[in-house]
Formats: structure tokens, sequence, C-alpha cells
């Protein structure tokens, strides 16, 4: 053990008799508490973006192929399928899933209540996960590929709407020409707590799209492409783009929903702003405290460079000191954000309301890396900020130090 390391542990051993004892104290929970606050800020963070863009990839898939038109509506004009592209894709470790849909826009009707939403029709291969995972009531409509379904899956917005339920038939008019009805039965209510979609999109076979736009069964209005993680998006997509064809597209739920993104990317400039802020107070505050060790404990330097300590030994000493209740404060601060974390994890004890937030509860998101970034970046940039306060320690003489009381 260093000469430094030794007199920093015997030197504050006991705290009970000194002025700085509470404030040391103070000092070690107010990091905590920043290091807590940092730790819950970037995992709720990291959270909302994983919910909302594994929502809206719920709906859309993460990656959509459509025809390269400047069509806005929901009506897609159709392409052919692409078995040579579908083939190589699907060996692609980072796909999870690839179906073919067809979307169309009608009026739902029940008695005397209309409801105009848009119908997407897909295929037997289509990742229904996430419509299981938010399904209230009854099942995902049987879809295969030898026969036409005419099951619907509809959200709860529609059906309180609609006044209809699980098993009821309901008519479907399609605005053409000639004008089509429909009739379909409802096999399931979902709510995924995205009120933007919720009340848009019903699920159904894409066989009935087909048939209403008298298209060949070749074709269809895309793909979605459903990843293992979200992380490969931007790659995928561009080993995409380089197979399609000119007239084909493909886009990323980004590069879609673009308000999303925007809404996103502020919630990460609040955490960033709230990150800067703790740390700049764990700095502080550490640097106070180095200040208020150096005023108690004059005499003292004053002793030890009479007995030959050099400037640097001393400020090492106080840097150590500083260092243990730094470290004292991220293991405190650790414990009680994790914690905090871990709880509302698992048991979702903090609702939302899913009407502002897309979500009924916070939900919370661990990345380790992240973690130990934030706790060096802490102890770093708290190390630097002593740098200056420690230069005092040059500036004071033996001779007045030992007088000093």
């Amino acid at each position: 053990m260093s000469f430094e390391l030794f007199i920093s542990k015997r030197l504050f051993k006991k705290n009970g008799d000194n002025f700085s004892a509470p404030i040391i104290k103070l000092a070690v929970i107010s990091i905590a508490l920043g290091v807590a606050t940092m730790l819950i800020s970037i995992s709720i963070a990291l959270g909302f973006q994983h919910a909302i863009k594994e929502k809206v990839a719920g709906f859309e898939g993460h990656i959509r192929i459509s025809n390269f038109d400047y069509n806005q509506s929901y009506e897609l004009t159709p392409i052919a399928t692409d078995n040579k592209l579908l083939a190589t894709l699907s060996t692609d470790k980072r796909i999870k899933s690839i179906s073919k849909f067809a979307i169309k826009g009608g009026i739902l009707k029940s008695k005397n209540i209309i409801e105009g939403v848009v119908i997407k029709g897909v295929d037997s291969n289509y990742n229904k996960s996430f419509f299981n995972s938010c399904m209230l009531k009854g099942t995902f409509p049987k879809i295969s590929d030898s026969k036409i379904s005419n099951e619907i899956l509809i959200s709860s917005t529609i059906a309180n709407k609609l006044n209809v339920n699980v098993g009821d038939n309901i008519l479907m008019y399609f605005v053409q020409n000639p004008p089509k009805i429909r009739k379909f039965k409802i096999s399931g209510i979902y709510n995924s707590g995205f009120s933007e979609l919720d009340s848009k999109f019903i699920i159904g076979d894409i066989n009935q799209i087909q048939r209403l736009n008298l298209w060949k069964n070749n074709e269809v209005s895309g793909y979605e492409i459903m990843l293992n993680e979200i992380k490969y998006i931007e790659d995928v997509n561009s080993k995409i783009y380089r197979m399609i064809g000119y007239n084909i597209k493909s886009e990323t739920l980004m590069q879609r929903y673009p308000m999303i993104v925007d809404w996103l990317n502020l919630l990460d400039t609040n955490v960033l702003f709230i990150i800067v802020l703790m740390i700049l107070i764990s700095g502080v505050t550490i640097v106070s405290i180095f200040l208020i060790l150096i005023l108690e404990k004059t005499n003292l330097i004053g002793t030890l460079k009479a007995l030959g300590a050099t400037n640097l030994s001393i400020r090492k000493i106080f840097i150590y000191k500083s260092i243990n209740l730094i470290i004292r404060g991220l293991i405190i601060g650790n414990i009680v954000g994790l914690g905090l974390l871990f709880i509302q994890y698992n048991f979702s004890i903090i609702p939302l309301n899913p009407e502002n937030y897309y979500i009924n509860t916070v939900p919370v998101k661990f990345n380790i890396l992240l973690i130990i970034v934030l706790n060096l970046g802490t102890i770093a940039i708290s190390v630097i900020m002593l740098l200056w306060p420690a230069s005092i320690i040059a500036k004071i003489l033996p001779a007045k130090a030992i007088k000093f009381r």
C-alpha cells in the first residue's frame, strides 16, 4: 500500500469528531441521488424508444418494401411478388419474418353506426406476436394460403364505437367502381395503447384485398420485414435497397413516422440535459467537500510538508479520499436507481395515460454498457474537476499552516 493511500485511509477514519462529518455524508447522498437520477432517466428513455418503435413495428414492420410512387393514400400501387428477393432475405439471420400485405380503405357499419377504417390484409407468414401480446378478447384471424378467411381483428377503440364484440358479424363497404360490400366476422379485439393506429387499422386476410382489387395472386401492396433486434434496421435496409429495382422502395419505420422519431429525439435531449446537470452537481459537490477537507486539515498539510512530503503526495491523499467518497456515492446510487428500475420493470407500479404516451406504464430498458460508462464517466469528470482545487495545496506554507487553527 502506498504512503498516500495509507494516510488517506487513516486520516479520515473517524469522522464523528470532525465538523466535516455531516457534510461528507450529505456529499455522498448528493452523489448517490445524482447517479440514481441519471440511471433512471437513461433506462426510461431507452424504454420509451424501444416500446414506441416496437409498437409501430407491430403494425407495419421494421422495414416496409412497396411500390416507388408518389401515392400518399393508404391504398398502394401493387407490386409483383419477387421470389428471388424473398429467398435471399429469408437466409439473413437478422430477419425474424417476412410477410406480404395489402391495404384498402373502407367503412365499417354496425346498425346505424359507421366508422372509416383501413383493412390490412396479411398472409400466413405474418408475425402475430405483437397483436397476441395486446389481445383483449378472442384470437388472431385464422389465415391460410388455401382458402379465403372472412375473420378480422379490430381494436377496442373501434369495437366500442360500433358497439360490437367477438363473434359478431359486421359489414364493410368499399368505395370503388362498382362499390362492394363484404361481411366479416370479428375473431378478436386488441388494444395496443397506440390510439392513433388503433382507431384506423383492422387486420384481415390478404386474399380478400386481392379479390376486391381484382389483383392477381402474385400482386401485393408490399412486404413487411420484422427483425430480431431493431439495432439491425439500418444495415438490413441498406442491404435491401441495393437488391431492389428502381421502381421499388424500402423504408424503415423511422422514415415512415418522422414525427415519432422527432419526439423521441427530444426525449434524448431532455435526458442528456439531466445527465450533464447531475454530473455537474456531483462534481461541484465533491469539489466543495475537497476544499472543506483541505481547510480542516491545513495544520496537517503543514506538518506533512515540514516532514518532507511533496505537494504531489499531499494532493494524492486528498484525491484518494475524494475518490473514496465518489465510489461510495456511486454504489449507493446504483443500488437505489437499479432497485427502483427493477421494481418498475417487473411490477409496472407507475402507470401512464396511453392517449398521451402511447403506452400504459413507464417502460424500462437496461443497457449494461451505458450503466458502466455512466459510472466511469462520473468518476473521471469528478477527478478532473478536482485538479484545480488540488493546486491550492502547493500554496500552503508549512510555517503558517502548522499555526493554523
